[in-house]
């Protein structure tokens, strides 16, 4: 589908084996001024340097889906990335709330998210903001009534079925339930975005005075 004059939008099923697979047959069309090509949680943006014309460009965009896999480039591999988080309330101010909303203990909250494992089914919202998938069923809580107008970067938070982190400072309405001291995002680096769709994501307990430490 057409997204505005020099773009399109893909849209796929829920399934991230899909949207890994059309995005290397689209990077391996090489399809000419294509600036930018944007893996989602059900959907591939396909953005062009400048207006195109809507059906020559969608009837390229046909033809490079339809190539076979062995001829498409492949997406850097996913990694498995542990990430340390301070669970201390001080850090995570929904801890409780979230806690009573699963009838859970905030002790047996915080074991049950750091045992599961996560997978990055997305990067957006803000600058490598991680859509993990993976969060146990019993540990789903609605998004805040009212999102705060700003959200700790770091803060690594539950949204529905799903948790994430924000990279941030940033405006939010997900529930927090701890930080990690790592930067999620840094301008800086070859690679500013720490996680990339597709990782596997490990959340690791670490006390106030270890996050402290490390961000020294």
């Amino acid at each position: 589908m057409p997204l505005g004059d020099s773009g399109f939008i893909l849209r796929l099923d829920d399934s991230l084996g899909e949207v890994r697979a059309a995005t290397e047959k689209l990077l391996a069309a090489e399809i000419s001024g294509v600036s930018e090509i944007v893996p989602a949680f059900a959907s591939v943006g396909i953005f062009f340097d400048q207006p195109v014309d809507p059906e020559t460009t969608a009837n390229e965009i046909q033809v490079a889906l339809k190539r076979r896999s062995r001829r498409a480039r492949k997406m850097d591999r996913p990694r498995a990335i542990e990430i340390p988080v301070c669970y201390d309330e001080s850090l995570a101010p929904d801890l409780l709330t979230v806690a009573e909303h699963c009838r859970l203990t905030p002790n047996e909250l915080v074991r049950r998210h750091r045992a599961a494992r996560y997978q990055v089914r997305c990067v957006g919202f803000t600058p490598g903001f991680p859509y993990l998938s993976g969060l146990p069923r019993e540990l789903a809580m609605p998004r805040r009534a009212t999102p705060r107008t700003s959200v700790p970067a770091g803060s690594v938070a539950i949204g529905g079925s799903q948790s994430g982190i924000y990279p941030l400072a940033s405006p939010g309405g997900w529930n927090l339930i701890g930080r990690t001291p790592l930067r999620i995002f840094d301008p800086e680096r070859e690679s500013p975005a720490l996680l990339r769709i597709g990782d596997k994501v490990r959340f690791r307990a670490i006390s106030v005075e270890e996050f402290e430490q490390w961000r020294a």
